[in-house]
């Protein structure tokens, strides 16, 4: 189970974390993937990290602003986000995968996915 927390509403350039705090399984053995969908729009990949070392990748168009980590003490995935823009707007989910093959997978390699967070970037 993923649980999930954090998100809001918050004005154009503030800051958001998200939480998803693994419960059932040991998070250190599983890809974590953060995705986000926005209304009318397919669901995104929007930061990675793996199970193992730590391997992080975040795409271009939050690059700079959002970063992944792990706590794997407290088995929880973090998503920092700052500088948020209105375009960030989003339903936010983290999703955890058995395939470690590859840091960055697709949405259908994820197994177990978080009940989403609403995320508003508004003034």
């Amino acid at each position: 189970q993923l649980v999930q927390s954090g998100g809001g509403l918050v004005q154009p350039g503030g800051s958001l974390r998200l939480s998803c705090t693994v419960s059932g399984f040991t998070l250190d053995f599983y890809n974590i993937g953060w995705f986000r969908q926005a209304p009318g729009k397919a669901r995104e990949g929007v930061s990675y990290i793996d199970g193992g070392a730590g391997n992080t990748y975040v795409v271009d168009f939050v690059k700079g602003r959002f970063t992944i980590s792990r706590d794997s003490a407290k088995n929880t995935v973090y998503l920092q986000m700052n500088e948020l823009k209105p375009e960030d707007t989003a339903v936010y989910y983290c999703a955890a995968s058995t395939n470690r093959d590859q840091l960055i997978l697709p949405v259908h390699e994820y197994e177990y996915w978080g009940h989403g967070t609403r995320v508003t970037v508004s003034s």
